[in-house]
């Protein structure tokens, strides 16, 4: 079997995620994981499945059918195992919102080698206070020897509004 990453987007209507499934299932496929989102008028995602090695090639070609209704890539998939000593951490930060905030933080991430499973980012009205506010999720994996309480002052330090939570798998 072979571990394919799709990626999806196109403009959003009714059917788009049937489409892929039928072609998927139509080479056999299973359907394993997948984060699907509408944003703005524009349907987009990342679906991993599972394919037998000698369909790959028809499963590429019939999923390139559908360009011109959903824009469709096909990865292999790496799928590198984390490190034993590796931890999972949930990190969420809010602040009021500005052009680099992602920039900022994600380079803070990386600086501490934290590898991103899931990061979502949305920004809302501040009611009381005028203006955006930023808002960020994000699941990552971070080395055991990583210093918890500097990569929170880390991205504190990126300006005075942010405020960071960082909590382990396990703790409440």
């Amino acid at each position: 079997m072979t571990t394919l990453i799709l990626t999806v987007a196109g403009a959003d209507r009714p059917g788009l995620v049937s489409a892929v499934a039928d072609i998927v299932d139509a080479h056999g496929g299973n359907w394993e994981n997948s984060q699907l989102a509408e944003l703005a008028g524009t349907f987009a995602g990342v679906i991993q499945i599972s394919v037998a090695d000698d369909r790959v090639d028809a499963l590429r070609t019939d999923l390139g059918a559908l360009q011109g209704t959903l824009a469709v890539s096909v990865h292999e998939s790496a799928d590198p195992a984390p490190a034993v000593t590796d931890r999972r951490i949930s990190l969420t930060v809010l602040g009021n919102d500005r052009p680099g905030i992602v920039r900022e933080i994600s380079g803070v991430l990386s600086a501490h080698a934290l590898s991103i499973e899931t990061m979502v980012t949305h920004t809302r009205d501040a009611a009381m206070a005028g203006g955006r506010l930023f808002e960020s999720a994000v699941t990552a994996t971070v080395p055991a020897s990583a210093d918890l309480d500097t990569l929170r002052a880390d991205i504190e330090r990126l300006t005075h509004d942010l405020q960071v939570e960082i909590d382990q798998d396990g703790d409440e």
